[in-house]
């Protein structure tokens, strides 16, 4: 039994958390100590996949803070942990068991840390590590991946480029997730009848995957500054037609209020280094958002500070189904080392608050206590520029996150 680390003095109530294990069992944060530990009466399950590397690390710092929003915010969830990635082929030889896919499903949103390391690079390609990954997506049906990009103004100096160009930044890419080249048919390595060896994967798109994906740009859109640019290779891929003509499709007929504009992929990555500011929505393919949301991750500084989602078709409760996880992924040249950002991790969690559990406030409470905490100046070694000092610990940023929690909860 691994109890989550303490806050800082006075404030001793955190609660233990199950450490991660093949079974797992489930326990409410916020309920009282005698309460059956039931999904109905939580309202809220989260399952927990620390994974790999410097998962379980950042993961920690999260547990702390779901334990104070519950305390403090008197709000209650089920909260229950698997293995997932290199820890799960550990236990059972595969990266994602059936029994831990099951409790995806049941889950109202997971939250996973990182997949992957060295040591299963050997690994038969379906039994690698971050297969595990892409199985919760595909079998979840995670369409809709949102990587936003800000730029904390206290972070503007880290970035790559100059503080103009990133000072203010806010802009959200939307990926599609579950089809394109990732997954499309056939695929392999093949002997040829030259006797060259083959590779090959196939991008394919439907009319019903890209319409949906675009829908929730334009929503998001709706909510924020009312524009979407979609990224293709229209000029080169028929599948850059097809994607180009269904957004438009959709933004006619659906959203002729919300600005649509289109560009192709590899302009837009020139332009996201160029005057990033010009976007509010980007909505692209697969393969297209994963570069282009990577390159977009440094605009902010550090890929340690970029948190996302993954989400599916709405429940019957009406919350989608949902996998939230930080950017950064397993970083195995610091695993074990409390010097890994957890703020990707927690802004992570933050997400899940507005996007699954529709706690809007709770979400921009625990963003501005990120923000307050990168301000005061501690900074994990990603963000580490100062002489005659040291860097803060994974442990130490956690703790700085809940002090500015406690402040606004002490203010009212």
């Amino acid at each position: 039994m691994e109890a989550i680390q303490p806050l800082r003095k006075p404030m001793q109530f955190m609660l233990p958390l199950p450490a991660a294990c093949t079974g797992g069992g489930d326990i409410i944060f916020g309920a009282p100590a005698n309460s059956h530990t039931e999904k109905t009466m939580a309202g809220r399950s989260i399952l927990i996949l620390p994974g790999d590397g410097i998962g379980p690390e950042v993961m920690r710092q999260v547990k702390r803070v779901i334990s104070w929003f519950c305390e403090r915010r008197g709000v209650e969830f089920t909260v229950s942990e698997d293995l997932v990635g290199g820890a799960a082929h550990d236990a059972h030889g595969v990266p994602l068991h059936d029994e831990t896919l099951a409790r995806a499903r049941e889950a109202d949103a997971i939250l996973l840390g990182a997949a992957g390391a060295p040591k299963y690079d050997s690994l038969p390609f379906e039994e690698k590590p971050e297969r595990g990954l892409l199985k919760l997506r595909s079998e979840l049906d995670l369409y809709a991946n949102l990587r936003p990009a800000l730029c904390f103004e206290a972070l503007a100096g880290y970035s790559s480029l100059k503080r103009e160009f990133v000072s203010g930044l806010d802009l959200m890419i939307v990926r599609e997730l579950t089809s394109g080249v990732y997954f499309g048919e056939p695929r392999g390595i093949f002997d040829g009848e030259d006797g060259e060896r083959v590779g090959i994967n196939t991008q394919r798109y439907t009319t019903g995957e890209i319409r949906r994906v675009a829908r929730f740009a334009f929503e998001l859109a709706a909510l924020r500054n009312n524009r979407v640019c979609s990224m293709d290779k229209a000029n080169v891929m028929e599948s850059g037609v097809l994607w180009r003509e269904e957004v438009q499709w959709v933004g006619d007929r659906e959203y002729p209020d919300v600005e649509l504009s289109h560009m192709y992929a590899d302009a837009g990555a020139m332009q996201l280094v160029r005057a990033p500011k010009q976007f509010d929505v980007i909505v692209t393919d697969n393969l297209f958002g994963d570069v282009l949301s990577d390159a977009a991750a440094m605009l902010t500084g550090s890929l340690g500070m970029l948190p996302s989602a993954s989400l599916g078709k709405p429940r019957s409760s009406g919350w989608p189904d949902a996998l939230y996880e930080p950017v950064h992924g397993s970083a195995p040249d610091i695993t074990g080392q409390n010097k890994a950002n957890p703020c990707a991790c927690i802004l992570s969690f933050a997400m899940a608050m507005k996007y699954s559990f529709k706690m809007g406030e709770d979400a921009r409470l625990l963003e501005r206590a990120v923000e307050a905490a990168i301000a005061s100046g501690i900074r994990t070694p990603d963000l580490f520029q100062s002489s005659g000092s040291r860097p803060a610990t994974t442990t130490e940023m956690g703790d700085a996150i809940l002090d500015e929690l406690e402040r606004s909860h002490s203010r009212g």
